[in-house]
């Protein structure tokens, strides 16, 4: 098995955990927050949890991306995307995070790939910057 395969899936299978835990506090946070508390049957409840498992793990594994040398740093970063953009959006449809309507499609996926360049441009300028800063000490 290839060892960029095999460090997704350990990355995911890490921090896949991740999710559930961020299910469970905010469904807690809801639970005080709201007069009348939240209701959630058996099957939604695993849904939610179940999704989050696989935004976590999709999350974690991908930034296995950005080690494979022979990819450039836009493949790298188009890949991930595309792979959080897909998790993301099954996992929202799926438990009706969002409904399943063109126009909001349209508006999540603009935002979503918005944040998306923005949190890289941030991580990019700021490597950027430290890289700049070590090379000017040598």
């Amino acid at each position: 098995m290839n060892k960029h395969v095999k460090e997704f899936l350990l990355r995911g299978l890490i921090f896949g955990g991740f999710g559930p835990i961020l299910t469970a506090i905010v469904f807690f946070i809801l639970q005080l927050c709201l007069k009348d508390g939240v209701v959630v049957n058996g099957f939604d409840l695993s849904m939610a949890i179940f999704s989050t498992y696989v935004i976590a793990f999709v999350h974690a594994g991908t930034s296995v991306f950005h080690q494979i040398d022979s990819w450039s740093p836009l493949k790298s970063a188009s890949i991930q995307l595309f792979c959080l953009y897909a998790a993301y959006t099954i996992a929202y449809v799926v438990n009706s995070w969002i409904p399943f309507q063109l126009t909001v499609l349209l508006i999540y996926t603009v935002g979503f790939v918005a944040v998306y360049g923005a949190i890289w441009a941030i991580v990019y300028f700021v490597a950027k910057r430290t890289s700049d800063k070590m090379n000017s000490k040598i």
